[in-house]
């Protein structure tokens, strides 16, 4: 496994270098942003760990960069920033996993091996269509019949499940544990809150016909309107 590390903390990245390397895999080292974006788009890694807090380029800053670049590199976050928001930011900038410091190496190495055993995303769609609902992964735009939809973080996460999973029905709970990784029922509208301002924005407020489709008793659906 060949690992990059982009932490600026000497202790931390001499910690997990040495510890990468006893275990026979192939570490490199950036202590800085910008030198952390010129390795991970110039040469082949099997996963990546980014610090939130990096000199030249913030992590979340690199991260989105290096999605940007079409690099797919898995990215672990290793970071003493613990807020849920802070995990949310990481994920949704192009993370993969998140680590809080203080950290056990062996949960570390467990994780960037799992990461890594992923298969490749080469085959990945990286566009999906609807109707005349386009959504594009790379540039993270949205468009219908040609017009930009501007969208939340959160809203283009939601519409992406909703695309992936188009004529299938998806219940409160598969978008709670999808979109927000909610494995319990926070009890609140969440859901019905977000799915409704995207339906407004996807339907230029009742412009377009609607692609959204509530099931009831069941959840939602997102199909073509019918001939």
């Amino acid at each position: 496994m060949r690992v990059l590390v982009v932490e600026d903390d000497e202790e931390t990245a001499s910690f997990v270098l040495r510890g990468l390397r006893e275990h026979g895999h192939q570490a490199d080292h950036a202590a800085d942003g910008q030198d952390g974006l010129f390795q991970a788009t110039n040469a082949a890694y099997d996963v990546m760990v980014v610090d939130r807090m990096l000199p030249g380029m913030e992590g979340l800053n690199l991260v989105r960069a290096v999605r940007r670049a079409h690099v797919q590199t898995p990215v672990l976050f290793l970071t003493a920033l613990r807020g849920v928001g802070d995990r949310v930011q990481g994920l949704e900038a192009g993370g993969d996993d998140y680590l809080v410091k203080p950290f056990a190496f062996a949960e570390l190495l467990a994780r960037l091996q799992a990461l890594a055993r992923r298969p490749p995303l080469k085959n990945a769609p990286t566009s999906f269509r609807v109707a005349d609902l386009e959504l594009d992964l790379l540039r993270r735009s949205v468009s219908r019949a040609g017009q930009r939809v501007d969208l939340q973080p959160r809203e283009f996460l939601l519409l992406e499940f909703l695309m992936r999973h188009a004529d299938r029905v998806v219940t409160r709970t598969m978008l709670l544990e999808g979109v927000w990784e909610f494995h319990f029922d926070p009890k609140t509208n969440i859901v019905e809150s977000h799915m409704s301002r995207l339906r407004s924005k996807i339907s230029h407020l009742g412009r377009h016909p609607e692609l959204i489709h509530t099931v009831r008793g069941s959840g939602y659906v997102l199909r073509a309107p019918g001939p």
